[in-house]
């Protein structure tokens, strides 16, 4: 399978879900999944739409596998305890359909609850699937929607944002949950810069120390990005 075809069928393979054609989906994958085993965003694909038709044996079956070569995986850890107390007999096929905007993508998407939120009446005004905007001040990143000031990201995750978005990453954001007390906002990469190649725009925490190789390669890139962010 050459690349293009490859990168073609992938699209097909995300498309299915979204319309929910659950059945192709599993096919589309499986088939990726003959030219490489072990392309994790696949797998953790079929294992979604396993679980949506009701094959809970084979979801977990998938999940563990997803576990097995990254055991830091969210989206596997996170599925593998939602189905934990599930039995096949208990499950049955639902009819399901993904927002796009909700796809998640291991390292390319996370949900992030925001701190210093806005006043009740305002965030009374949100709705799930809205857009709302990024935008860095004063070394933080504020979400806002219509221009309307609705809270911050966490300085962990905001301050590794920044660097990207200053050097070529793109991200979107949309409403993921909203209450008077908290607000839940999913954010996704949807551009990476070449520079960033091989860096995730999103680790969790116990990651961290994974993303320095022996060389300190990419420890001396994000150095280098903070002399280069002083320097602008």
């Amino acid at each position: 399978m050459t690349d293009i075809s490859s990168s073609n069928l992938k699209q097909k393979a995300i498309q299915t879900a979204l319309l929910g054609d659950w059945e192709k989906a599993i096919s589309l994958n499986k088939t990726l999944l003959c030219e490489n085993p072990d392309d994790i965003d696949c797998l953790n694909r079929l294992a979604l739409a396993y679980t949506i038709m009701g094959k809970i044996k084979n979801a977990k079956a998938t999940y563990k596998k997803v576990f097995e070569l990254d055991p830091l995986n969210t989206i596997a850890i996170k599925n593998l305890k939602k189905l934990k107390d599930l039995s096949p007999k208990s499950c049955q096929p639902t009819d399901y359909q993904i927002n796009n905007n909700f796809l998640e993508e291991t390292g390319k998407t996370k949900i992030v609850e925001l701190i210093n939120i806005a006043q009740p009446r305002i965030i009374e005004r949100l709705r799930i699937g809205e857009v709302v905007n990024l935008c860095i001040k004063r070394s933080r990143i504020f979400v806002l929607e219509d221009k309307q000031y609705v809270g911050v990201l966490p300085d962990d995750i905001g301050k590794r944002l920044i660097k990207f978005m200053k050097f070529g990453n793109k991200y979107e954001a949309y409403v993921k949950s909203a209450t008077v007390h908290k607000v839940h906002v999913f954010v996704k990469e949807v551009k990476r810069a070449s520079r960033f190649k091989f860096q995730p725009s999103f680790i969790s925490a116990s990651e961290v120390p994974l993303v320095f190789d022996k060389n300190n390669k990419i420890k001396n890139q994000l150095k280098s990005l903070d002399k280069e962010e002083d320097e602008v």
